[in-house]
């Protein structure tokens, strides 16, 4: 059974209106919800070498 409600509730959070959704394929879908293979969250370090190469000048 496809869980739609969740599927739909998760969607607007993500600020896709439900006429959008309806129009999404799967593919899409999972390509929107999915985290890519082989990647991990960003790290302190990783937040640390963004702030250094791109300040915002604050």
């Amino acid at each position: 059974m496809t869980p739609w409600g969740e599927m739909l509730r998760l969607a607007a959070a993500m600020g896709v209106a439900p006429e959008g959704f309806w129009r999404l394929s799967l593919k899409e879908w999972r390509m929107l919800t999915q985290t890519p293979r082989g990647t991990a969250p960003l790290g302190r370090e990783g937040l640390a070498r963004l702030m250094k190469g791109w300040p915002d000048g604050g």
